[in-house]
């Protein structure tokens, strides 16, 4: 079985402040604790049998993962990854997919770092009229290419919404949300021991976990922090405005409607 890991930094066990997640103060140490996660994980998922592992770095312009860092187990790692017109690059060669360190939808009073996919730019996103975050986004995305997300980790929020979308999906909870900008955190070896023993879980059980469909085509919806942001409509003739600052557009799949976004 070949594993595809797509890595965000919010849910990264260790990180809870702005100022690790960007280029702040304190972003290398979240490079650092983004790399041993990532490390962790992947020792589960050999554990568990898994002949390939492939690290997609999803977080900003995916540039943060320490690459010398990064365990030997590890088969490849997909880096530099904004801009490209395709969300997970390797996917179709896994058979399953872990989202490591992922947060909360947008508006999830007590998410650590919680946001959908723009913090300043989206307010609010749906999939076919339903309210999505981030986790949702890329469960349909994986799904869309016929791979089951198995796993996920970050704080307790984050878990809950994984669950609440496939109650079949192996959380490992990291953190507990107390505000935005706020969490109880789990020690370094505790929560890579978490993590390691989920990801080994998850492979073990990945035959029973089927992938997340969405009716198709699909709708995405889009609502914008401020107004006055809409894009053009010569530059994105197919989409729909709702109002002065939602639109949505359709696509043959989530991926492609997304990148339509």
């Amino acid at each position: 079985m070949n594993i595809y890991i797509a890595v965000d930094m919010e849910g990264i066990s260790g990180v809870y402040h702005p100022d690790q997640t960007s280029t702040g103060s304190r972003y290398e140490e979240a490079r650092r604790f983004m790399t041993w996660d990532i490390n962790a994980c992947a020792e589960g998922c050999k554990k568990a049998g898994a002949n390939k592992i492939i690290v997609a770095d999803v977080h900003y312009k995916g540039d943060n993962v320490i690459w010398p860092e990064l365990s030997s187990k590890i088969d490849s790692v997909v880096v530099g990854t904004k801009g490209l017109e395709r969300r997970f690059t390797g996917i179709e060669e896994c058979d399953a997919v872990i989202l490591l360190g992922y947060h909360a939808m947008a508006g999830t009073a007590g998410g650590v770092l919680e946001h959908t996919w723009n913090s300043k730019g989206w307010q609010n996103l749906w999939i076919n009229g339903q309210l999505a975050g981030e986790i949702a986004l890329d469960t349909a995305i994986a799904g869309g290419y016929g791979k089951p997300v198995i796993m996920v980790s970050g704080d307790d929020y984050t878990c809950a919404e994984a669950k609440a979308l496939k109650p079949d999906i192996i959380t490992a909870e990291v953190k507990k949300g107390v505000t935005a900008f706020g969490a109880r955190l789990l020690l370094k070896e505790a929560a890579h021991e978490l993590i390691s023993l989920c990801a080994e879980r998850a492979v073990k059980q990945a035959g029973s976990i089927k992938p997340y469909d969405v009716k198709k085509p699909v709708t995405l919806r889009v609502e914008l922090v401020e107004r006055q942001q809409l894009p053009s409509q010569h530059a994105k003739p197919y989409m729909k405005i709702i109002d002065g600052r939602t639109y949505e557009v359709t696509g043959d799949t989530v991926e492609e409607a997304l990148f339509r976004l």
